[in-house]
């Protein structure tokens, strides 16, 4: 503002101090109700973001809420910026339109000054010739005064009103700086915190495959790295690990987990659920035809197969005599199946040109028993000479539980239901490990125990696996802990049963309840204390943490029983 112009407006201000008692107000519009939310707003942000800065690993849901609210914020600073822009061209605008009042309003304080000087009552009084001109030239110098204090007061008002406007422009402005500079700070560190969100998630969506190389070989041994050759050796199951064994010996409020089939990938032929059909009176093309779909065709296998440390052989009368997969004394028409599904196995190797290995990873041999073959396998061999499944990999396993891929319920009425286990053809060819409580190295009842003396598990060894999926579940722990704790035959460094449930949000102390809920060949959810899992996650955390050799050995999918006595 020129000086000259506000020395003259001070001079107004203290002269109708002086002579007028009735002060004038002005309504300031400052819109900081607009700016006080903003404020809030950014300090409940400041606290959410602080908060989810701390938190181990906060949700990326959350974060792109936060995002999306600082996005928000900066839209209205935006709008904030633009008006105050509007208001500073109005300031500017103002003060050029004072310059151009302030000859107006100088001629105006001096003949206000002048007429309140000169034209006092008393000179009127005595310049006047009646007292009907005095009357007049009275009422016109209180009327042209009045309209001097007009102008003076309505320049003088819109130049206080054009200072308030400056001065809140300039907090405004002000606060847009910092405001500015803080949304920039908080951007910033978003991404940061975002980037590590999403790392984070990316990281829980393939924990399980990057688990530490000692985890995941607990994982692979206890869920199905190897399938069982049930060869000609005797087969004998364990009382200890039945189901009627759980209910006449484990003490009160103990748990056991009952796996539906062994060590199985479940995939193309069961070679019990074989045996039962055969035994039912099913034929060797009705049972391929059941587990792979398709009967078999005739193909020339005359020749050799190159078969891993030994060499060269006669592909049917030497490597396939000596096939160790199934006992020579089950049923010839199950034999006839196992020699048809071995030789279609093979037949890719030898007709690819590819070296067979000798062991489950690929399908048993046994020398020994190729040298001298039982009769009846023999014969199941030259019984189906050059008959192979075409298209087809015809993989196997002991037992399947109940239900193979891809046919679905290996049953006898093809359904499933409570009463599976009873018409399933694994039971009709006489599994032993059907519904078994496996808690020993392998598959033999001699296997190492890891010192335990029994496959059950006390109600605080079980909520050490309910904590151990909680961990696995929530994240922000070492997951690579997450170990049996009987590091005598699995070595590490796992958190002790105190330890983890002191670090685990939700954790329980002891299992007092449990309910399983069963799908489709599948385990669908187990709630323990009222905590839910699905599953394949419980299946994960009871083959990580359970003690000793406990495990649920099935690759690929998850179908269990959790009793409790």
């Amino acid at each position: 503002m020129p000086k000259k112009l506000l020395a003259l407006v001070v001079a107004f201000c203290l002269f109708i101090s002086v002579f007028f008692t009735a002060p004038v107000s002005q309504a300031i519009d400052t819109s900081s109700g607009n700016l006080d939310t903003i404020t809030k707003q950014l300090a409940d942000l400041n606290d959410a973001l602080n908060k989810s800065i701390a938190a181990t690993k906060p949700l990326q849901s959350e974060l792109d809420k936060m995002k999306k609210q600082i996005d928000d914020i900066k839209n209205e600073v935006a709008a904030i910026e633009a008006a105050t822009q509007i208001k500073e061209k109005e300031i500017e605008n103002g003060y050029e339109d004072l310059a151009e009042k302030e000859k107006i309003i100088e001629g105006t304080v001096r003949n206000y000054y002048i007429h309140n000087y000169y034209n006092t009552p008393l000179l009127i009084f005595l310049s006047a010739d009646d007292a009907s001109e005095m009357t007049q030239t009275l009422a016109y110098q209180r009327a042209k005064t009045r309209q001097d204090k007009t102008i003076i007061t309505n320049i003088a008002l819109s130049i206080v009103d054009l200072e308030e406007k400056k001065q809140q422009l300039e907090q405004q402005q002000r606060w847009l700086t910092a405001t500015k500079a803080d949304l920039d700070e908080k951007s910033a560190k978003l991404d940061e915190v975002v980037k590590g969100a999403v790392a984070y998630q990316s990281e829980l969506s393939g924990k399980i495959a990057e688990l530490s190389a000692q985890q995941q070989a607990i994982i692979t041994a206890r869920s199905g790295g190897f399938t069982f050759t049930l060869g000609d050796n005797g087969l004998a199951d364990e009382y200890i690990a039945s189901l009627e064994g759980f209910k006449a010996q484990a003490p009160g409020g103990y748990f056991a987990a009952f796996s539906f089939g062994a060590y199985t990938h479940r995939k193309g032929m069961s070679q019990y659920g074989a045996r039962g059909r055969a035994q039912a009176g099913q034929n060797t093309n009705q049972i391929l035809k059941a587990y792979y779909g398709k009967e078999p065709t005739n193909v020339n296998t005359d020749g050799d197969i190159s078969v891993s440390g030994y060499g060269s052989m006669n592909f049917e009368t030497t490597y396939l005599y000596g096939i160790a997969e199934m006992p020579s004394s089950w049923h010839p028409e199950a034999l006839k199946a196992q020699a048809i599904a071995a030789r279609t196995y093979a037949h890719r190797y030898k007709s690819e040109g590819k070296e067979i290995c000798t062991t489950e990873s690929c399908q048993v041999f046994n020398k020994g028993k190729s040298d001298n073959p039982p009769q009846a396998w023999k014969d199941a061999v030259d019984q189906t000479k050059g008959q192979i499944l075409e298209g087809v990999t015809t993989y196997y396993a002991s037992t399947h539980g109940g239900f193979a891929d891809p046919i679905g319920w290996d049953t006898t009425d093809g359904s499933g239901g409570s009463t599976f286990i009873d018409k399933s053809y694994d039971k009709l060819g006489g599994s032993p490990w059907l519904y078994k409580s496996w808690w020993r190295q392998g598959y033999s009842t001699s296997g190492a125990t890891c010192g335990r003396s029994n496959p059950w598990l006390s109600p605080e060894e079980m909520a050490d696996i309910v904590n151990a999926a909680l961990a696995l579940r929530n994240g922000g722990l070492d997951t690579s802990r997450i170990t049996p704790v009987t590091t005598s035959c699995w070595p590490g460094n796992p958190y002790s049963m105190n330890e983890l449930r002191s670090l685990v949000s939700g954790s329980i102390s002891s299992a007092t309840s449990v309910s399983v809920t069963q799908g489709n060949g599948t385990t669908n959810t187990v709630v323990i204390n009222g905590i839910s899992f699905s599953g394949s996650e419980f299946k994960t955390a009871f083959n990580l943490r359970a003690p000793g050799y406990l495990s649920i050995p099935q690759s690929g999918f998850a179908f269990f029983n959790i009793e409790r006595k």
